[in-house]
């Protein structure tokens, strides 16, 4: 938690924690649904398509992380996993789109291993 001197220098601003929460969330839909079609495409079942799902979106978020937080924290002194100066918390980066995915996912891989298949 940052002290209030930290707030003072650098406040965090509410709008800008949505926005970023949203284009987060933004890319973690879109790519479960493109990673469903991959392994829709690629014939996966069962468990090794949802293993592919659960790498795939880890990556993606480690990606993202490293691509736009990462910077931004390490010229600000902040510890290197802290996304609490951008996100409501850290679940909610690391974790939350593993399951705000998980449907889409399963509808596209669904679909597509259906069209490949048939």
């Amino acid at each position: 938690m940052p002290s209030e001197r930290e707030l003072q220098i650098s406040p965090i601003v509410p709008e800008s924690v949505m926005h970023n929460t949203k284009a987060l969330s933004n890319l973690q839909t879109l790519t479960a649904s493109i990673f469903g079609a991959a392994a829709g495409i690629l014939g996966l079942e069962s468990y090794s398509g949802f293993l592919f799902y659960f790498v795939f979106t880890i990556l993606t978020t480690i990606l993202f992380y490293a691509a736009h937080v990462a910077p931004t924290s390490l010229k600000a002194d902040h510890g290197l996993f802290d996304t609490s100066r951008y996100f409501r918390s850290q679940y909610e980066f690391w974790a939350g789109g593993l399951f705000n995915g998980l449907a889409g996912y399963i509808l596209t891989w669904t679909l597509f291993y259906g069209l490949v298949r048939a």
